[in-house]
C-alpha cells in the first residue's frame, strides 16, 4: 500500500474579527522599512519571536511595496500601517495588503477615511478631548502618541477613571524597561515598540537578533481591560 502525507497547512494570522487589535501581541511592533528585501525576513523574525503582527510605517519611498510582499509572503502575520495622514494613505495601504491601520492623529476627516475603509484601525490622541472626540465616533481603541512626551504612564493611569471606555496603544519613546509600567494599566491593551527592530540590525540582516528582542517582548504580559 502506498501513502501521501497531507501538505502541510498555511499559517494564518490571529482573526481581528475575534479578538481586539490591541489584544494581539502585548508590544506592537513599530518597523521602518528601507529596502524591499528587508521586509520578509524582517517580518519572519517577528513571527519567530512569537510576535505575529507588524506595524510598518509609511515613511519611506518602499513602505507601501514592503507591505505588499509582507501580506504575500508572510500571510501569518497581523499586518498594519503606520503613520496614515489621509484618506489616499489609508485607501492604498489596504489595497497593498494592511488589514489594520494606524494614525498619529485623529481629525474628523481621517477617522472618517480610516472608518470607510472596513478595516481596524488605532486613531492618534494625545489629550483628554482627542479622547472624547474618538470616542464621540463610535471608536473606543485608539493610539497615544507621543507616548513618553505626552505625559507617559503615569498620564494615562490619571485618565483610566473619567474616561473608563477608552483603551490604548501608547507608541513613542517606549522602552524594553518601560514597557511594563504601560501595560500594568487597565487602560492599555499594548504598546508599540521601535526597540524590536534596530535600525543597526535591519541593515545587517541580523534577523536572530531581532528576533530574541521579539521573544522578550512577546514575555510581556498586559494588565488586561
Amino acid at each position: 500500500m502506498s501513502s501521501t502525507s497531507e501538505p502541510a497547512a498555511t499559517p494564518s494570522a490571529p482573526d481581528l474579527g475575534a479578538s481586539s487589535l490591541l489584544d494581539v501581541v502585548p508590544v506592537m511592533p513599530v518597523v521602518l522599512v528601507d529596502r524591499v528585501e528587508d521586509a520578509v525576513p524582517l517580518a519572519r523574525a517577528l513571527v519567530a519571536g512569537g510576535l505575529p503582527a507588524i506595524e510598518l510605517t509609511l515613511r519611506t519611498p518602499v513602505a507601501l511595496e514592503a507591505i505588499s510582499v509582507i501580506a504575500s509572503e508572510v500571510p501569518e502575520i497581523v499586518l498594519g500601517a503606520g503613520t496614515v495622514l489621509d484618506a489616499r494613505q489609508a485607501d492604498m495601504a489596504v489595497a497593498a495588503g494592511a488589514r489594520f491601520l494606524v494614525s498619529p492623529g485623529a481629525t474628523p476627516g481621517l477617522l472618517a477615511a480610516m472608518t470607510s475603509t472596513g478595516v481596524p484601525f488605532l486613531p492618534g490622541t494625545a489629550t483628554v478631548s482627542e479622547v472624547i472626540a474618538v470616542l464621540e465616533s463610535g471608536v473606543t481603541q485608539m493610539k497615544f502618541f507621543p507616548a513618553e512626551a505626552a505625559g507617559g504612564a503615569a498620564y494615562l493611569k490619571s485618565i483610566a477613571s473619567p474616561v473608563p471606555a477608552a483603551r490604548f496603544c501608547p507608541t513613542g519613546g517606549i522602552t524594553a524597561a518601560s514597557a511594563p509600567s504601560y501595560l500594568a494599566l487597565p487602560n492599555v491593551g499594548c504598546v508599540g515598540g521601535s526597540w524590536l527592530t534596530p535600525s543597526d540590525a535591519i541593515a545587517a540582516g541580523d534577523w536572530d537578533r531581532i528576533t530574541a528582542l521579539a521573544a522578550a517582548a512577546a514575555a510581556l504580559a498586559p494588565a488586561g481591560p
